[in-house]
């Protein structure tokens, strides 16, 4: 075993800061070196956004005392870079279902009031979006979400948001990085008891005044209030054991949608994901339960959230009967063409901003309404950059709608993170409009894609877990780096975008030019025929994946020619390593 694993164990292991039932776990251990080393060859990664991963004893592991070194260097931060007016300002605080996310939210309130930061926590569990909003609405300098969204239930996390209701990007993300790095012993973690905090009014709790400024807003953001048939127009509705329920509901239920049905099987909220241990709305099979009732009762919708609820799944009834899964960028491509060919006066310097591995066709439905689609590298965080730079005026442009292809939709500007709460919203307007003039949503998908081009897409997701695994997952994009590559499947690579050199090069052109984006380990390759394949490790979970997008005349062929590439892809990266 490394000699730098057994240090960090054996420090554990013998600090009185821990639990005696911390270390009588870790004493269990102590002839298990694989246990060992999985647990503490390395700090679970604070990487620009927060901290993800499995919860238990160790560095690298979520547990509370990674919580509380986290929150240390985030308060650090605050302190050296806002001084008294941050403090005061204070830091919104929420959690969702998971195992262990109301103990982690309230280490993380006493640490920032052990450092003299104002926590403002809610009272119980809200979702992400709504975090958002609470940072926005209180003014604060900072917030914290406790979740881990969609990764299965063995998972928890912690996601840090700055002042504009967005999740940390530069320069806060490098500097709270720095900071957090930079606390190494747990003496160096300041905390005190509850009572303390509220007794100094360093703790306060947050409820339901804020939960109705919210719905407020998102009501506004409703298109068609007055679609016949509404009351009656059937929808199912799941959390998936989340916090969804409660907003998602209210909102629902006071804009008219009188006939929605919960799967009460998924009601209450619960850590463990009992029907669905991945609950992620991007996996059909956690649809089950929802089209089992949607048969019973006659509905043709299913809409289903993430644990957190910024994500927003759709299961629909096609007219022959069969259910239809729409992934991510469908579910985009149905918004953006609702949205913009119902909106009244749409704003000449109109934009729709999504990411680098969403799908292709945006720019076409773009340019067909007049907008134009401005591109971030991968996560929310950069959508929600883009709006805020929108409405000061720092970009020419007037934000409309933002969605990635990983199920996360913005419309408003209300929070700036993907908010399901709205999405869910939207969707059953969208069903209730289309079917009461006759059509539905398959078939006004299909009506896309006939004026557009039929786009076969799929994101194939490599596991590789472990410290092998982060070595296999870094050789991979080492040697795609490493070899010059000007062919795929027998397609021709035009252009090569590298986003960790920030360059693009044209083959076709003999060209190259910089990559305004930040730096992020992801390559691009644009092939001839309308294809490309776009590779990056996952921020939150041990895979690297790729996003695969081709173009034919039907869409038999388009998926014909998607399954051919992805396997030929797969098996062509491999050759390489």
């Amino acid at each position: 075993m490394d000699k730098k694993v057994r240090e960090a164990y054996e420090l554990w292991l013998n600090s009185d800061y821990l639990d005696e039932a911390d270390r009588e776990e870790l004493r269990s251990i102590e002839n298990n070196e694989k246990e060992i080393e999985e647990k503490f060859y390395t700090n679970i990664s604070f990487g620009t956004a927060g901290m993800r991963g499995i919860r238990g004893i160790g560095t690298n592991r979520i547990n509370k005392y990674m919580i509380r070194k986290a929150t240390q260097g985030l308060a650090n931060y605050i302190i050296k870079t806002t001084g008294k007016e941050g403090m005061e300002k204070g830091v919104a605080i929420a959690y969702d279902c998971r195992v262990g996310s109301t103990e982690y939210a309230i280490n993380t309130a006493l640490v920032l009031a052990g450092n003299g930061i104002k926590a403002y926590l809610y009272e119980s569990l809200r979702s992400t979006p709504e975090l958002s909003f609470a940072v926005r609405e209180l003014k604060c300098q900072a917030g914290v979400m406790v979740t881990a969204s969609h990764n299965p239930q063995e998972y928890n996390g912690y996601k840090v948001y700055w002042d504009i209701g967005g999740q940390i990007v530069e320069p806060q993300a490098s500097g709270i990085v720095n900071e957090v790095n930079g606390v190494e012993k747990f003496e160096d973690i300041k905390m005190i008891t509850e009572e303390e905090a509220k007794a100094k009014g360093l703790l306060v709790m947050i409820g339901k005044e804020i939960d109705d400024r919210f719905i407020e807003e998102v009501k506004k953001e409703a298109i068609i209030t007055d679609i016949p048939g509404k009351k009656d127009f059937k929808i199912v509705y799941s959390p998936l054991h989340g916090t969804g329920r409660r907003p998602v509901q209210r909102i629902l239920k006071e804009m008219g949608f009188e006939s929605v049905y919960t799967v009460k099987e998924q009601e209450e909220p619960d850590g463990m994901f009992p029907t669905c241990p991945y609950a992620n709305p991007e996996d059909y099979k956690v649809f089950a339960l929802s089209t089992k009732l949607a048969d019973e009762i006659g509905a043709k919708v299913c809409i289903a959230n993430d644990p957190d609820a910024d994500r927003t799944g759709l299961a629909l009834k096609k007219e022959n009967g069969e259910w239809f899964y729409p992934n991510g960028n469908q579910i985009g491509m149905i918004f953006m063409d609702y949205i913009l060919k119902m909106t009244k006066d749409l704003p000449k310097n109109g934009a729709v901003v999504s990411t680098i591995v969403s799908t292709p066709i945006l720019d076409d439905i773009a340019k067909a309404y007049g907008v134009k689609v401005w591109r971030t590298l991968t996560g929310f965080k950069y959508i929600g950059e883009k709006l805020e730079q929108f409405k000061n005026k720092e970009l020419d442009g007037t934000y409309i709608f933002g969605f990635e292809e990983s199920i996360g939709y913005l419309k408003g500007d209300h929070v700036r993170d993907k908010d399901a709460v709205v999405a869910s919203l939207l969707l059953a307007e969208i069903a209730a409009y289309y079917d009461s003039i006759g059509t539905s949503i398959p078939l006004e998908l299909d009506k896309i894609y006939d004026k557009f081009g039929w786009y076969g897409e799929s994101t194939i997701s490599i596991t590789k877990t472990g410290m092998d695994g982060a070595k296999q997952i870094a050789r991979i994009m080492e040697v795609l780096r490493e070899n010059e590559i000007k062919e795929i499947d027998g397609r021709k690579v035009l252009i090569l975008r590298d986003f960790k050199k920030q360059i693009e090069i044209d083959y076709e052109k003999c060209n190259r030019k910089t990559i305004e984006l930040p730096k992020s380990d992801v390559l691009q390759f644009i092939l001839e025929g309308d294809a490309r394949v776009t590779v990056r490790p996952s921020g939150t979970e041990p895979k690297i994946k790729y996003y695969i997008y081709v173009k034919d005349e039907t869409k038999e062929k388009a998926d014909k020619a998607l399954k051919e590439f992805g396997e030929n892809f797969v098996k062509f990266v491999d050759s390489l390593i």
